[in-house]
């Protein structure tokens, strides 16, 4: 009888273990095709890959500890739907691994590679994370130079986000850059905030990351640790940079069916030719002091009815040069539409556009170079894409 009594008392509390923790597999499929105007010179139709959204799958877990604080944890990879390669360039959990505590009356504390808390707080008011093919990058400012749709991530983070203050929230992080003897190398930390009420929100934040080249750009498996890391001719002459500031902010008004959005954004390269880096020309080699960006967004989107919606937006960035690249701007407008063809499956349609002015950081020419896609070789480019996204 107690050997009965010891069993059935074990499975009552193995029955409330589970019912008090779950781990959830989930992902995303996302394929289409793309036409590209100038791709180094030539018209270019090929398969995309992750589009709207990056091609993933991932496993979360929740564990009550009771007290109103739970155990979380995230491991997601990305991967390429056209030919089944790893994503973030070889790195098998690159779009995010971490583990933490959270709790509805003190937030939550994540420790691992993740998002960035500006990326968090201001990117969803951005047309390329909110609408225009964040996956692919398309419809992000130019070379994702704020990094508002979320190509960089951060290694070895750790990120603190409050609950919701009737409707203030804040946050922060910090990422230990690990060389010994030096706390400051590499290190990246970002405060931000939100505030929302009613139909209207808006949200600041600000990072610094030191080493940019090395620690936020190229902090992925196959990444250079000599070469440059950042590949956009818009920034890619800036490789040599000690530093890197973000300031951005945005918000949101909902009118009726339609939500209206404006950002703005400066990205500051600082010291340049601090940073040791191979591959650079000498004129590139010799820029000194700091290239700015300025980057200013206006976009809406409308909800014609639940299934079926259209988004357009209009993005200015400049760039006031530095030492031989005499500065250039980036003209950008995208367009496009999303229809659900069920809670889980959609079909996507987008067109973005660009035009460049000036001489850019490599200290030519600046071209249309559409994040994402082959760079044009003259100053305008066209792209339009195609596409059906299944979740699970």
């Amino acid at each position: 009888m107690r050997k009965f009594l010891f069993a059935a008392g074990a499975c009552v509390v193995a029955s409330s273990a589970m019912a008090q923790s779950s781990v959830t597999l989930y992902g995303i499929v996302d394929t289409g095709f793309i036409y590209n105007s100038n791709a180094g010179g030539e018209r270019q139709y090929a398969m995309s890959s992750g589009n709207m959204s990056g091609n993933r799958w991932g496993m979360t877990g929740v564990e009550d500890l009771g007290g109103g604080i739970s155990a979380v944890m995230r491991l997601e990879a990305g991967f390429s739907s056209i030919n089944g390669t790893i994503g973030q360039n070889g790195t098998e959990f690159g779009r995010q691994a971490y583990v933490g505590l959270s709790s509805n009356t003190y937030g939550s504390v994540l420790l691992g590679r993740q998002y960035t808390t500006v990326y968090d707080f201001v990117g969803p008011f951005e047309s390329g994370l909110a609408w225009a093919a964040a996956g692919a990058g398309f419809g992000a400012h130019p070379g994702d130079v704020d990094n508002l749709d979320g190509t960089n991530r951060a290694n070895n983070l750790i990120k603190y986000q409050s609950p919701s203050y009737n409707g203030l929230q804040f946050g922060g992080m910090y990422s230990l850059g690990g060389r010994p003897g030096s706390v400051g190398t590499n290190q990246i930390w970002a405060l931000a905030a939100s505030y929302g009420i009613g139909p209207f929100k808006m949200a600041v934040g600000y990072q610094s990351t030191h080493n940019p080249n090395f620690s936020f750009f190229g902090n992925k498996a196959n990444d250079s640790t000599t070469a440059s890391n950042m590949r956009s001719p818009v920034y890619s002459g800036y490789a040599t940079a000690g530093s890197q500031n973000i300031f951005a902010a945005g918000g949101s008004y909902v009118l009726g069916n339609a939500t209206l959005s404006v950002v703005y954004s400066n990205t500051r390269f600082g010291s340049l030719g601090t940073q040791g880096v191979t591959g650079m020309t000498a004129a590139q080699n010799a820029y000194r002091g700091t290239a700015a960006f300025n980057s200013y967004e206006g976009n809406v989107k409308y909800q014609f009815t639940p299934s079926l919606s259209v988004g357009v937006s209009y993005a200015y960035t400049s760039n006031g040069g530095n030492n031989g690249s005499g500065g250039a701007d980036y003209h950008q407008v995208n367009v496009g539409t999303d229809y659900l063809l069920s809670k889980r499956t959609d079909v996507y349609a987008l067109v973005f556009y660009q035009k460049a002015n000036g001489i850019d950081s490599t200290g030519r020419a600046a071209t249309a170079a559409l994040f994402g896609a082959t760079a044009s070789n003259s100053d305008r480019q066209t792209v339009a894409l195609v596409g059906i996204r299944h979740r699970f």
